[in-house]
Parts: C-alpha cells; structure tokens; sequence
C-alpha cells in the first residue's frame, strides 16, 4: 500500500495525474471514499492528464460517462446500484476491452469487479481541503506497478 496527502483539490487532481501516467488500456481503478471526499476530481485530474478536454462530471444519475482523450476514460459510478445484480447491467467486462474504467464508490460492487485492479482511497483529513489517498494493488498487472508509483508520488510524502 502507498499513502500520500493532498491539501487541495488541485493536489488530488495533480496525483491522479501521476496515476495516470502509468496506466495502460484495460486498467481499472476502484475509487473509494466517503461523499464528498473527491473521487470526482481525481477523476477530473485523472481525465485532463491523458487528453480529455470536456468536462468531467460525476455519472450519480447516468451511472456512467465515457470520454475521449489519448486513451479512452469509462468514469462509473457506483453509489446507487443496490444489488449486485444491478452491476451486471453496467458491461464492465466490454468497458475494460477498450480504455481505462474508474469506478466510483467501487466498493459497493466488488463482487463484479475484476480481481485485478488499483483501489484509490481518499479519505477526509483534519482540514476541509486536506486528503490522505491510499493506493492499494489487487492482482499482478497493478502489484508489478507500484514502486513506480511510489516514486511519482515522493512530492506528496508517499509512504509504502
């Protein structure tokens, strides 16, 4: 697990960035946190880093945005699918053939969601800005990755 800390929104979207520079088509990134904690504008952050030009928004209502940049970003979100059947109707699989899927409050649908996968974390700190984001690898594509991401994370105080 690597842990770093933002103390603003554009800190969170710098180190989604970062993410991003590591990526490659079919990756999956499970956001984690509580309302309100920022897995929209890590996505936000994430997006503009490999060329996406619109603006991101949050999917709550449409459960998924797919947007077009120098690799294709599904941004998912998953806080109102409440059975696990429900997930089955968001096409993951086919998703991860073509770009990287982010999936908002992913925890709730583990079950659906590949074994292989980077979970992100953000947790509320002491301040209103502050955030404490937590990467943990699932499987070996991400496992394979994550001293590279340690380092592009060293500005943000990432500790393993």
């Amino acid at each position: 697990m690597i842990s770093c800390a933002t103390t603003d929104v554009a800190g969170t979207q710098a180190v989604a960035a970062e993410v991003a520079a590591l990526v490659v088509d079919g990756d999956l990134l499970v956001l984690v946190g509580d309302l309100g904690a920022g897995k929209t504008h890590f996505t936000q952050g994430f997006a503009r880093a490999v060329g996406v030009d619109e603006p991101v928004t949050s999917p709550t209502f449409t459960l998924a945005n797919r947007y077009e940049g120098d690799i294709v970003v599904n941004h998912l979100d998953a806080y109102r699918i409440e059975q696990f059947g429900d997930a089955e109707d968001l096409a993951i699989p086919e998703l991860l053939e073509d770009g990287v899927t982010l999936v908002e409050w992913g925890n709730n649908i583990l079950p659906a969601l590949p074994a292989d996968r980077l979970e992100v974390r953000i947790l509320l700190a002491d301040d209103d800005d502050e955030r404490r984001i937590e990467f943990v690898a699932v499987g070996e594509h991400w496992t394979s990755r994550l001293a590279g991401l340690a380092r592009r994370l060293v500005p943000w105080g990432a500790t393993c």
